[in-house]
């Protein structure tokens, strides 16, 4: 049996950025790093060929009878920019105390070698273990996953007979306390053009005589929110369903502080909506953000003209129950009904990404015909928190999105037990990014014990 340790840093030396062209070797060097290590464990390997980056398939055959479980991760990273802030490289994989550093250790190559490592050894252990199993790895979902759609179309006649998807994309508040997933937010994204004159004012010899992009953009955005926090869009909020009590007594077990929450943040004061709290804010409602804005000049100094355009990027949350292409059509024509006189807006869409929540056994909206795989699965993972981790696992949403999730269960009608195992202080995304080597070994434990459970007959 491999060293999962070993094999991580292995994993994590492969520059593996999606996003960006000049990574194609490292992104084949993840791509087959993955699928050979799968071979190795006796995996039948179908490298799909997409547009951009391959998908991984690889399956575990067996009886028709025997339960099928697909695990689901993605092989590309973030890019890890900026660089001067590391205090090692990025992809030099580092072990300090506990934990291990190279981006993509948390995000998402830790908890897939968790997987990797539980079913490797699952398998030494028992060759013959009735349990059929499917590795579905892609390469773009940090760049939205515009191949994943598609793929899933063309073969869902072969996934759909599996009983649901085990993955490890979401987090965890502390070292002691496991988080099964129950929801994760959708996404829309886009980005608004103002263009005014044809090209940039001197703005002494022009300003006051016509609207400056800029301002007509801030203008715009401050329309988009009411004083209190809420998204002034009409209709925005119809379909977000009421949260189940089951589910906020759940996030009180976490015991959150709003205090050490504002520390975390580096903020003075909290803004949600009244009667919400931060916790419930960023975990039961949909958002609208603004995630940058330029125009005009952008260098050290002064340069006094009138842009003759200006831009914002936008990025809406959603929950479960709410439609993306509903959503975004509402958002557009609001913002197309209150475009200011003296510019041009243009609206550029951007990616999507269905919203997802998922019900365990035993709750007052559990569906009546839920999978007794399913089923059977999350009691395995509950056990196994209490077992390994020393406390019940918490049922919570998280705000967080993972887009092809909701399409997995459109499309296959399958649903996921996200079994949470990155912490707030990885940084994901962000220079430094490490994975909790404790966290590593409980992971592999509980993958084995859900695995081992659910192959039993």
């Amino acid at each position: 049996m491999f060293d999962p340790v070993e094999k991580l840093k292995e994993y994590i030396r492969c520059q593996s950025i999606s996003a960006d062209s000049k990574y194609k070797d490292g992104m084949r060097g993840a791509q087959e790093f993955v699928s050979g290590l799968l071979g190795s464990m006796g995996f039948a390997v179908e490298v799909v060929q997409t547009d951009l980056h391959p998908i991984i398939l690889a399956q575990r055959g067996g009886d028709p009878a025997w339960p099928h479980v697909i695990i689901y991760g993605h092989y590309d990273v973030q890019p890890a920019d900026p660089l001067n802030l590391w205090q090692t490289p990025a992809f030099e994989p580092t072990i300090r105390g506990n934990r291990i550093y190279g981006r993509g250790a948390a995000d998402n190559k830790g908890p897939l070698m968790v997987h990797l490592a539980a079913v490797g050894q699952l398998l030494e252990e028992n060759p013959k273990l009735p349990l059929r199993l499917t590795f579905l790895i892609e390469g773009e979902e940090e760049m939205g996953s515009p191949s994943f759609l598609p793929f899933l179309e063309k073969y869902q006649d072969r996934l759909k007979q599996a009983d649901f998807v085990f993955l490890s994309d979401t987090g965890i508040p502390n070292e002691t306390q496991m988080v099964i997933t129950a929801g994760l937010r959708g996404i829309i994204t886009f980005e608004i053009e103002a263009v005014g004159p044809k090209s940039d004012l001197h703005s002494g010899l022009h300003g006051g005589v016509l609207l400056n992009p800029i301002q007509a953009l801030v203008d715009l955005c401050a329309t988009l929110h009411t004083p209190d926090g809420k998204v002034n869009i009409p209709g925005y909020y119809d379909d977000v369903l009421e949260v189940e009590p089951w589910e906020r007594e759940e996030l009180k077990k976490l015991g959150a502080n709003e205090a050490d929450y504002r520390k975390f943040l580096g903020i003075d004061s909290f803004h949600t909506p009244p009667g919400i709290t931060p916790f419930e804010a960023v975990r039961f409602f949909p958002t609208l953000e603004f995630n940058g804005i330029g125009g005009g000049y952008q260098g050290e100094g002064s340069k006094t003209v009138i842009p003759s355009r200006a831009f914002v990027k936008i990025s809406c949350r959603l929950v479960a129950n709410q439609d993306p292409v509903k959503i975004q059509a509402l958002v557009f024509k609001t913002i197309q009904s209150r475009a200011p006189k003296g510019v041009t807006l243009t609206i550029t869409e951007g990616h999507s990404g269905m919203p997802y929540a998922v019900v365990p056994p035993g709750r007052s909206n559990t569906p009546k015909d839920q999978s007794p795989v399913l089923a059977r699965a999350f009691r395995a993972t509950e056990a196994a928190g209490k077992e390994i981790w020393g406390k019940a696992p918490l049922y919570l949403r998280e705000g967080g999105s993972v887009p092809i999730i909701g399409e997995i269960k459109r499309v296959l009608g399958l649903d996921s037990i996200m079994l949470g195992l990155f912490l707030p202080e990885d940084n994901l995304h962000a220079p430094n990014e490490s994975f909790n080597l404790d966290i590593l070994k409980k992971g592999i434990a509980t993958s084995k014990r859900v695995l081992s459970a659910i192959a039993q007959p």
